[in-house]
């Protein structure tokens, strides 16, 4: 079993990455990935605790990119921290972040919702703060009844607290990942907005621009989307991967190597990467 996409609290997570290694372990993983948003921090700490209890890390991060109609983010595998093409990039895209956050908060509050800069900080607990601290804080507030709902209400692209940010374009960002010796991936295709024949004809077109894999088996979906997801990356010439998408009580469906329950990722999957590295 492995799990190739899971956040700790250096990004949007609820657990220190130590406790996802340690949660990767519990479920039976041989290995998994720490993908946290425009972050490479918490790889230290993970890589310690995964070697303690025998578990192999993938390093890796996960970043949004510029799409139209849906959403697109790419996980990127097999990356350190340190210096370079895409530590220069990550560093933007954490200063991105941060300036829209208080960009955010800034327009929840002015909608008369109770939320401070300073809460959702707190409730980050340190770095890579993100929507979903600003989601606790409002639950905690009576403001939302769940970190969904708050999605649903306030956060969420196209509701009214929400303010989009600068991203890479996919190629950029795939260009990247390979600059640095890593493998790109895209994190939950249904959320591109396409279905079918333009689907499958954006994917061929992202295979030769360098993506080299498709999460196919994603926590959320069903097996039936699964199956379907897994033969066309197939077609497509991409790796079918997979994980969780943990993000611990802000994703409380989710869990570890288990995504609600039935997910199953071949071990195989990992060597398939691999040999799709930059040699």
């Amino acid at each position: 079993m492995i799990d190739l996409h899971t956040h700790s609290t250096v990004s949007d997570g609820s657990d220190p990455p130590a406790a996802v290694a340690a949660l990767a372990h519990r479920a039976g993983c041989r290995a998994f990935a720490l993908t946290d948003h425009d972050r490479l921090d918490g790889i230290a700490e993970a890589r310690r605790e995964a070697t303690r209890l025998g578990v192999e890390l993938v390093p890796g991060c996960e970043l949004s990119c510029q799409w139209e109609p849906g959403t697109f983010h790419l996980l990127v595998y097999f990356v350190e921290p340190g210096d370079g093409p895409l530590a220069d990039a990550l560093a933007r895209l954490q200063q991105v972040r941060a300036d829209r956050n208080v960009t955010m908060v800034a327009r929840l509050a002015g909608l008369g919702l109770p939320i401070t800069m300073e809460e959702v900080e707190a409730e980050a607990g340190g770095e890579g703060v993100g929507r979903p601290h600003m989601a606790a804080v409002l639950v905690a507030k009576g403001a939302a009844d769940s970190v969904q709902d708050a999605f649903d209400r306030w956060l969420a692209r196209g509701r009214p607290g929400y303010v989009d940010k600068a991203r890479l374009s996919v190629t950029e960002a795939a260009a990247l990942a390979r600059q640095a010796g890593g493998v790109a991936v895209i994190a939950h295709p249904v959320s591109l907005g396409l279905e079918g024949s333009s689907l499958e004809s954006t994917l061929r077109q992202l295979a030769e621009d360098g993506v080299a894999g498709l999460e196919s088996y994603y926590g959320r979906y069903s097996p039936p989307r699964r199956r379907e997801l897994v033969e066309l990356a197939r077609r497509c010439g991409m790796v079918a991967t997979g994980g969780s998408d943990h993000h611990g009580r802000y994703k409380p469906d989710l869990t570890v190597g288990r995504g609600t329950g039935d997910l199953e990722v071949p071990d195989s999957v990992l060597e398939e990467l691999e040999a799709r590295r930059p040699r």
